[in-house]
């Protein structure tokens, strides 16, 4: 698929919680639109993920306390799963086409890693 014709899922789901989709170059309105929407979407999820720390630290939480944590973190993280599903989507391939080539890689790392010698303790 070349640039041109790449079709991106978006940052938020249509009216009946079905993803939405952008075809285009991702230089229109609607993907910086999008781009800031996922900066937002990940600043939260950030933000969200050191309140919840916080919380379960101080070790004195109400059961609606949680349930609300549950909740918003939740949200946050299938934000995040779209987001990395959305970029993943969009990464070019790899440069071997061959699969060969990383079984190849994969066997030599083995091999190395079971030269290394171990450590006794």
């Amino acid at each position: 698929m070349s640039l041109t014709n790449q079709v991106r899922l978006l940052p938020w789901a249509g009216p009946e919680g079905k993803p939405c989709y952008l075809a285009g170059d991702g230089t229109g309105y609607l993907s910086r639109l999008a781009d800031n929407m996922e900066s937002a979407q990940l600043g939260l999820a950030g933000e969200l993920v050191q309140e919840a720390q916080h919380t379960l630290d101080g070790r004195q939480w109400t059961p609606g306390e949680l349930h609300l944590l549950a909740v918003q973190l939740t949200e946050a993280l299938t934000n995040v799963h779209r987001i990395a599903v959305s970029r993943g989507a969009r990464l070019p391939a790899p440069a071997y086409d061959d699969l060969d080539t990383l079984d190849d890689l994969e066997t030599e790392d083995e091999e190395r890693d079971s030269r290394r010698p171990v450590p006794l303790d």
